[in-house]
């Protein structure tokens, strides 16, 4: 509270020292502009005192000419005609300095005015921004809010972004792992069938082996049994060719 209170006088004050200021500004512009303007009402006064004694001394010149001999007629004329054009480019001086001096002071009034008005307008344009000072101040309270509001939805825009990009990184990431452990599955699974399949091979030709094996071995079987019986048979033929030989008897007769 104390520092508002003393951040208040102090603008107060500033701003009375401010206008005290201007004030004596306006009264020093408007002294010189009093004092420019009869400076050229001297100055304009003056030079009808000049144009006054110049006819003066064109009237004794005349008179002094009338008084002259009739000898000197003709240089009287050709020095009349020259006066008369030194008076015309005299009295043309005259009334081109007057013009100047009337644009001059025109100018200065016109300066003048331009002057005035721009302190009004300045002093109007003082007193609005002073009177909407604390609507100036909310407008860029609000602006700054509005401002920063943009640049807090912008960044989390931003953040956004970038999480979505990021997840998408580690979505396709995922996605090439998966393919190759996919495809190193399917290549496993490919050996695998391989492997099964050169088995099964191997083992049906383990059966056709072992079953040609078992073939040979009851030929054998049955050759060595059809042997056994026809060396039996053999045998059992001569035996009873043995058996069935007649016996002789010798008996001597009594």
């Amino acid at each position: 509270m104390g520092r508002s209170r003393s951040r208040s006088r102090s603008t107060s004050r500033t701003r009375h020292r401010a206008k005290h200021k201007k004030r004596r500004t306006r009264s020093r512009s408007r002294s010189a502009s009093r004092d420019r303007i009869h400076s050229i009402s001297r100055h304009h006064s003056s030079s009808r005192v000049q144009r006054s004694r110049s006819k003066d001394r064109k009237r004794v010149a005349r008179r002094r000419s009338y008084s002259s001999s009739s000898s000197s007629s003709d240089e009287d004329l050709i020095i009349r005609a020259k006066r008369r054009e030194e008076e015309e480019k005299k009295a043309e001086l005259e009334k081109q300095r007057i013009l100047k001096q009337k644009e001059l002071e025109e100018k200065l009034i016109e300066e003048e005015v331009a002057r005035r008005v721009e302190e009004l307008v300045a002093k109007r344009v003082n007193e609005e921004l002073e009177k909407r000072k604390d609507e100036i101040e909310a407008e860029v309270m609000r602006r700054v809010e509005e401002a920063k509001r943009i640049m807090e939805k912008q960044m989390l825009e931003e953040l956004e972004r970038q999480r979505q990009a990021e997840l998408e990184a580690q979505r396709q990431k995922e996605e090439e792992e998966r393919k190759k452990r996919e495809d190193l599955e399917r290549i496993m699974e490919e050996n695998n069938k391989k492997i099964e399949e050169a088995q099964r091979k191997l083992a049906e030709e383990q059966l056709k082996l072992v079953e040609e094996q078992r073939k040979i071995l009851e030929e054998k079987q049955r050759m060595e049994e059809e042997e056994r019986k026809r060396v039996k048979q053999e045998q059992d033929r001569i035996l009873n060719k043995k058996n069935a030989r007649p016996k002789l008897s010798f008996s001597l007769g009594k």
